[in-house]
């Protein structure tokens, strides 16, 4: 399904009702924006304050993500940036709040282990990082080939370790610790993904798992993941994480003896494998890859007059076209004028 908003800036109360009440192709722009707030309050969709004169002369707050970068209806390409390596691609200044590339990004697409995205931030608002687990038999049910960080049952890790796995390593053996530790369940953890995404915003998306597997009830669009990735590098400690090459890990083992892991980043740009363009600075980013997903990545850069950047890449063919077309965003974000 392929759903892309009209290319120019909403207000924030208008982008939620386009967004839970517009539907496919369809631009839905109300007299009185603000007006449908009880609507989206009925569906338990969190809003703040907003510091806009319509809200203060209603009294009611705006949607989700008031100083976001908003999409629109049509493709926003770029000389330079080629629109054939990816399914989607997406490119956003997070100082201006501006929208520099889009292509298919409100396009529902399997995410892979971009999900881990939002595991993370569930974690780290519902968890204590200092806290430990220990790890169970169920957690380690996986599907031949998963993206493991080589935990065992019986192990004791804590929280703040188990993110480190998490997003270095893409570990879906810590995401699923990680998803019990913090519901008791994979299937709770996942009802609180969705509760959470859709109160950043993120209405086009749905998870079933917290580390990306694909499944026909997984998917997620750009724009959305844009939104996670923003509200999660708000949090301290995934700014850490997420800017770490690599990660030593010393933990409890299942019969109180120490094991000792070291965790290497998959962000080929972290590694020096992919060359990241002169001037730009690659603070981190999360990989994921499965046959349905293609090759994806979400990225943290800055420009060279230090303008923070996210961008996306979704669904290449290889990870040559991924780093190819990542690269080429990274050379318009740093060609934008100052």
């Amino acid at each position: 399904m392929r759903c892309i908003v009209k290319k120019y800036r909403l207000t924030a109360g208008v982008l939620a009702v386009a967004l839970l009440f517009g539907g496919c192709g369809q631009e839905v722009v109300p007299e009185q924006p603000y007006g449908v707030y009880s609507a989206a309050k009925d569906l338990g969709l969190e809003a703040e304050k907003s510091g806009t004169t319509g809200a203060e002369d209603t009294g009611a707050p705006s949607f989700f993500a008031s100083s976001f970068a908003v999409g629109g209806n049509e493709d926003l390409l770029a000389e330079g940036v080629t629109d054939t390596l990816s399914e989607a691609a997406g490119l956003f200044d997070m100082e201006s709040n501006e929208l520099l590339y889009a292509r298919n990004i409100h396009e529902r697409l399997y995410p892979a282990s971009t999900t881990k995205l939002l595991t993370a931030y569930v974690a780290i608002r519902h968890g204590d990082l200092s806290a430990t687990t220990t790890v169970s038999e169920q957690a380690l049910d996986l599907e031949s080939g998963s993206s493991v960080c080589g935990l065992s049952a019986g192990e004791v890790l804590s929280l703040e370790q188990l993110l480190y796995g998490l997003i270095l390593s893409s570990g879906n053996d810590a995401a699923n610790v990680i998803a019990e530790m913090i519901s008791g369940s994979t299937e709770a953890f996942a009802e609180l993904m969705n509760q959470e995404a859709k109160a950043l915003g993120a209405t086009n998306s749905h998870f079933v798992n917290a580390h990306g597997l694909p499944d026909a009830d997984h998917y997620t669009t750009l724009y959305d993941l844009y939104l996670i990735a923003r509200a999660v590098d708000e949090l301290e400690p995934f700014q850490k994480v997420i800017a770490t090459k690599s990660y030593e890990a010393s933990y409890t083992g299942r019969n109180g003896n120490p094991v000792t892991q070291t965790w290497e980043t998959t962000n080929q740009y972290l590694r020096g494998v992919a060359e990241v363009p002169e001037g730009v600075t690659v603070i981190g980013g999360k990989t994921g890859t499965t046959n349905e997903a293609g090759y994806c990545l979400v990225l943290y850069s800055q420009g060279p007059d230090q303008t923070p950047y996210i961008s996306i890449v979704l669904k290449a063919e290889s990870r040559s076209d991924l780093y190819d077309h990542m690269t080429e965003l990274l050379n318009l974000a740093k060609n934008q004028p100052g």
